[in-house]
């Protein structure tokens, strides 16, 4: 059986590296680009704010081309769906066979629920390849395969501050107060991946200042090294 082609949801964070892992992992599906929302008057990735440049050496790291769908600052839902629309139509156009789009999403029932409403009549099918999976075994899993992971927002509503800017290992996931979910599912925290499994060569980065944005979210900057990617270590 020829593997259906899929573009996936991609936000450079270790839920969408997982997804691109068990997406190659299944002989049904073959992962043939990534979609990420990105915000043009910052240049950076929605939601976890790291730099384009970044963006586009972890596309090239993980060997697969990016769809970008281009949203403004404080952009409405309406803004986002527009943007959406824009970007699936370029995927109609760039990887015509595709029908799936895939997400890394793991127990919001509200959030599928709303990308199966976003994706309805599109053409285009949602997959979940990460669905329902023990959030918990699923972190340790993420650094027992050695994926390279860092903190680039935490919701200071929900933990710290001080985790913004760290690594994503086990003495942090000891550190985290009990209510945050292990793969902050309900958005304590975002991350930017830049090694692991999925990598064909590890995306240099430094850690820059953190930053507390809207009285609420404090983002971690990371800038590029050299403008390049480094070989894995």
């Amino acid at each position: 059986m020829t593997p259906a082609p899929v573009i996936l949801a991609w936000s450079g964070g270790k839920d969408s590296a997982l997804a691109l892992q068990a997406l190659r992992a299944d002989p049904q599906f073959d992962p043939v680009g990534l979609l990420t929302t990105v915000t043009s008057d910052y240049d950076r990735i929605s939601m976890h704010g790291v730099r384009r440049t970044l963006l586009i050496e972890q596309a090239a790291a993980v060997g697969l081309p990016l769809v970008e769908a281009t949203i403004p600052a404080g952009a409405p839902n309406e803004a986002y769906e527009a943007a959406m629309s824009v970007a699936l139509d370029e995927v109609r156009v760039r990887f015509p066979v595709v029908r799936h789009v895939a997400f890394g999403d793991l127990y919001l029932t509200e959030v599928r629920a709303y990308r199966e409403r976003q994706l309805m009549g599109s053409g285009f099918d949602p997959l979940f390849p990460l669905w329902g999976l023990d959030t918990r075994a699923l972190a340790e899993r993420f650094i027992d395969e050695r994926f390279d992971a860092v903190i680039v927002c935490a919701d200071t509503q929900q933990v710290a501050a001080s985790f913004s800017g760290r690594r994503y290992d086990r003495g942090l996931l000891r550190e985290l107060p009990a209510h945050a979910d292990p793969c902050g599912e309900n958005g304590e925290f975002h991350t930017f991946v830049a090694d692991g499994p999925v990598f064909r060569s590890r995306v240099g980065y430094t850690i820059g200042d953190v930053v507390l944005r809207d009285g609420r979210f404090a983002y971690c900057d990371l800038h590029p090294v050299n403008g390049a990617s480094a070989a894995h270590a």
